[in-house]
């Protein structure tokens, strides 16, 4: 294929809900550039898109996909992403190196949820958009109704350029109103026979013409003084003043396809190359350090890997945007992240699986190199002098996770080797061991993104696995003072071990200071404090530990020993060895032995002292509670407030938001396991949520009583 310069690049991804037809246009992108001699369909599983295993069972994308066409002496990079929310990491990636949404809306079921998820993740990224609306040869294709749809969700900037004359299944014919033509298809598509628009259609059709003009006007001051000069402005002129409001986000213009029949691709194709900003046209990504670049071929060369993939007698496949200067086979590179060299033996212009070698890019291109030895997805690659990284690409926050344990142990390294593999290709997978749960716990978008996971393990690496509720990250606490002493004494011959400690244990206040005086069983108990250690939990909150050791009751070198036998035990607390926090600990008296004592027997009586003193202290459970912010349409707030409240939440506030009710709320982690699942039922997939971690509070006595039968159940098994 040919080389093409900065200014004869179009950067587009393709968005919208499943189903709405991406991969379908796509196809037609391609077969309209000659890219590919016929067009393949999902159903027969032979896309250019849409060509991994899992995505041909599926019969939806699951990853990104790049390809490319040419047309009209431009070349355009399409990124053809997944429609369902739960594989949005193809569409934030995607619509991070591209300049133009395209965003596909079915004509029978106008904006859905995927629409909406897509609209959301292009609008903080301030991507312009054009719709299309797509499958206009449906039985039940009604064009106005997605257009006033849209005009709903996304406002009066959304502006008719075509609509349809004959929508249904004998589509054929579009009314442009911009080129104020009629297009008349035969039944492949194709190339149009352009018509005057017919008598039936012209007074519609001027109409929507003096809106659109009337749209491109208002983004130029200029074109606005022309417009009220003349009373019309040029084709030339619209197209100026709808590009100015494309970039601005101020004009969304809305154009008719059947993908599957070729109908309308070439003249939306045409529109691309004529009025989608090139490469240099938007904002660079920002630099988080190193020398500032351009988007210009004559800049030093520098590159932004925004997709990594595996596939079989390939490899890695590094994916990557051109950021500055022209990329030529054999450069070499410098990796920022890591300060290793690369060279870039080998550059590929990609069209889904096939791969058509060139010798350079240009700015703003997009390619793929293979076998990098070590770069990454999020890294940048520049020359020396650069020492260049641009931002890392940030991905929403996971809403749905799963503890993962393999039914064989002896395949558990295995498990975690493959999840940081598949992890490689899709980041938006979280996955971590935690210690304190002793589970391998993934986190994802949501159950049909986890259940994607475990199909890799079923049919790919043939892995039996197993997903389990995760754990909950319980802390304990205490409620009240508590008083305790512990004798360690051992003797089997020899030297013997001897400890013992007595201590005061209590609550933890921030700010509060540590006491000396304390009254038991209407005892007065002064203590004197001598030493204050704060201790700051790795698990969050503190230990506050006090020496109050007078006479020399304790020999001060045994009171580390002490500490860390205190500290053991905050590590798997005395209720359900859950780590605990929050507490204050006075060490005021206790024996030791000339001989046997030692640090084992100090660090074994105030680990016990402290077991003991924690268990009448008021023991308290305490669970994680998250702030969470649940977007519904109006008409399923009460299904979704009744299922809040039967998972113990708080509701904090409500309001409104673009078209959806806002329910503020506090509720337990513990009662959050598959609620993207059951949200997504309640409200027809089109509600949503975020959550952030707030506090620990106290659980209520009947959670506690549940869970201190299930540890001891538990410690019994074992």
């Amino acid at each position: 294929m040919r080389i093409y310069k900065t200014d004869q690049i179009r950067n587009i991804t393709l968005i919208g809900n499943s189903g709405s037809g991406k991969t379908t246009l796509a196809e037609a992108m391609l077969f309209e550039g000659g890219v590919i001699n016929r067009r393949g369909d999902i159903v027969h599983k032979n896309t250019v898109s849409d060509y991994q295993i899992i995505e041909q069972e599926y019969q939806n994308s699951v990853y990104s996909t790049l390809l490319y066409t040419e047309y009209n002496d431009k070349k355009i990079n399409i990124l053809d992403t997944p429609g369902m929310d739960d594989f949005c990491g193809g569409v934030v990636s995607s619509l991070e190196v591209t300049g133009l949404g395209i965003m596909l809306l079915s004509a029978s079921n106008g904006i859905e949820a995927g629409t909406e998820s897509a609209a959301r993740h292009a609008e903080k990224k301030k991507t312009p958009l054009v719709f299309v609306v797509n499958q206009l040869d449906h039985e039940n294709a009604n064009f106005e109704q997605a257009v006033e749809q849209a005009k709903a969700y996304f406002g009066n900037k959304v502006t008719v350029v075509q609509y349809p004359v004959d929508a249904g299944p004998g589509f054929s014919s579009i009314v442009d109103v911009l080129k104020m033509k009629l297009y008349k298809y035969g039944p492949e598509g194709g190339k149009p026979e352009v018509l005057d628009i017919p008598a039936s259609e012209k007074d519609k059709a001027e109409e929507l013409h003096n809106q659109l003009i009337e749209m491109a006007a208002e983004n130029e001051e200029s074109l606005m003084e022309l417009y009220f000069d003349q009373g019309s402005l040029s084709e030339d002129d619209m197209r100026k003043g709808m590009k100015i409001g494309m970039m601005q986000r101020d004009f969304f213009p809305v154009f008719c396809t059947c993908a599957k029949k070729n109908i309308g691709v070439n003249r939306l194709l045409e529109f691309i190359c004529n009025i989608a900003p090139a490469p240099s046209e938007i904002a660079m990504r920002p630099i988080v350090n190193g020398k500032q670049v351009v988007m210009d071929e004559k800049q030093p060369v520098s590159l932004f890997v925004f997709k990594t993939s595996v596939e079989s007698h390939v490899g890695e496949i590094t994916y990557f945007k051109v950021m500055s200067g022209k990329l030529t086979e054999g450069k070499d590179l410098i990796n920022s992240h890591n300060g290793n060299k690369e060279r870039i033996s080998q550059i590929f212009a990609v069209a889904g699986k096939n791969r058509a070698s060139v010798t350079e890019l240009y700015a703003g291109d997009l390619g793929c190199s293979v076998k990098l030895k070590e770069t990454k997805f999020n890294q940048t690659l520049g020359e020396k002098e650069l020492d260049i990284k641009f931002a890392p690409i940030v991905f929403p926050d996971p809403k749905y996770r799963v503890a993962v344990k393999a039914l064989n142990e002896s395949d558990d390294e295995k498990v975690g080797e493959i999840i940081h593999r598949i992890r490689f290709e899709d980041p938006t997978y979280l996955v971590e061991y935690s210690k304190e749960l002793k589970q391998l716990i993934v986190e994802g978008m949501g159950e049909y993104h986890l259940n994607t996971l475990k199909w890799f393990f079923d049919h790919i690496h043939k892995i039996d696995i197993e997903y389990l509720a995760p754990k909950i990250p319980y802390r304990e606490t205490i409620t009240k003072f508590a008083q305790a002493m512990y004798r360690h004494k051992k003797q089997s011959g020899g030297a013997g071990q001897f400890g013992e400690v007595h201590m005061i244990i209590e609550p933890y206040v921030e700010g509060a200071a540590p006491k000396n005086v304390f009254f038991f069983d209407g005892k007065e108990q002064k203590i004197s404090v001598r030493d204050v250690q704060e201790n700051k939990m790795p698990w969050g909150g503190k230990l506050i530990f006090c020496n109050c050791i007078v006479g020399g009751s304790i020999d001060a070198r045994f009171l580390p020993a002490i500490l860390k036998g205190i500290m053991e035990k905050m590590e798997e607390g005395p209720l359900t060895g859950s780590y605990a926090r929050d507490i204050i600990v006075y060490v005021y008296d206790g024996k030791m032995h000339p001989v046997d004592s030692n640090e084992i027997s100090f660090k074994l009586a105030g680990r016990n002292a402290f077991s003991q003193a924690f268990k009448i202290a008021g023991p308290k459970i305490l669970e994680p509670i998250y702030t969470m912010e649940v977007f519904t349409p109006s008409e399923r707030m009460g299904d979704v407030m009744s299922d809040l409240q039967g998972r113990r939440a708080l509701i904090m506030g409500m309001g409104s938001e673009r078209g959806y009710e806002k329910i503020t709320t506090r509720v337990p982690l513990k009662e959050m396991n598959k609620y993207s699942t059951s949200l997504s039922s309640l409200t027809g997939g089109r509600g949503r949520f975020t959550m952030k971690f707030a506090e620990y509070e106290k659980v209520p006595q009947d959670v506690q009583d549940e869970l201190l039968a299930a540890y001891a159940a538990e410690q019994d098994d074992e």
